[in-house]
């Protein structure tokens, strides 16, 4: 009888050992603060309104949707509304993605306004609210390329002017609402590659607004996440 009690000791404990540091591991993770959705969309996000949306029901499903969540986006003004900043959007930091890295501890890192290139937005650490990859321009074959992540903003995450090209179209899909494939918007590189621009945030515009449009110059329609509190 002594031995059974003995063995049953035994095995309790090792369970224990076994489990509690994942389990510390666990609860030690910080809570999750950035994501690239995991959904793919046209550029009518049904405005900044359903954007957000979408980026709130992302982070319920994973567990986070207790926090406020918003996406990275800005909007040009317009004879009725002013424009609105990405970076205004989203709170002071710090982020960290899925797998508990940080990502920016602040506005100033994220944006590189105090030194360039301070936050750690590259192809392995922009992942979903699930901690799985987006496909870059490194990619497995026969997949296709989708790291054109819409912004609409400029690399400091401010909204651009109206009116900057010739036939006066804006760089947000018209404030994120249309699928037309004459609109354009701005979007940057969640892995950081390209032979032109580099930028997680402001790379090059889009050939329109349908997904059609963003899968022909490498996107898909994803946008980041940031929680604002």
């Amino acid at each position: 009888m002594k031995q059974h009690v003995f063995l049953a000791v035994v095995a309790a404990l090792t369970l224990r050992t076994t489990f509690l540091p994942a389990q510390q591991a666990q609860e030690s993770k910080p809570p999750l603060g950035f994501f690239v959705t995991s959904t793919t969309h046209s550029g009518n996000l049904g405005g900044l309104a359903g954007a957000d949306a979408e980026c709130q029901r992302l982070a319920a499903a994973v567990g986070a949707g207790g926090r406020t969540w918003r996406a990275y986006l800005s909007t040009q003004g317009t004879p009725s509304q002013p424009a609105i900043n990405a970076r205004d959007r989203i709170g002071n930091g710090p982020w960290y993605n899925a797998k508990g890295v940080l990502i920016a501890g602040s506005l100033a890192d994220l944006h590189g306004d105090i030194q360039r290139d301070s936050n750690l937005i590259y192809r392995e650490t922009a992942v979903t609210e699930q901690g799985s990859p987006v496909n870059g321009r490194m990619r497995p074959e026969g997949t296709d390329n989708e790291h054109d992540i819409l912004t609409g903003s400029d690399s400091h995450g401010r909204a651009f002017p109206p009116g900057l090209s010739s036939q006066g179209a804006d760089f947000t899909c018209s404030n994120w609402t249309s699928d037309r494939p004459e609109g354009r918007a701005m979007i940057g590189h969640h892995d950081r590659e390209s032979r032109w621009n580099t930028s997680w945030n402001s790379s090059h515009l889009t050939a329109g607004c349908s997904l059609e449009n963003f899968k022909s110059t490498g996107g898909a329609g994803r946008f980041y996440c940031f929680s604002a509190d």
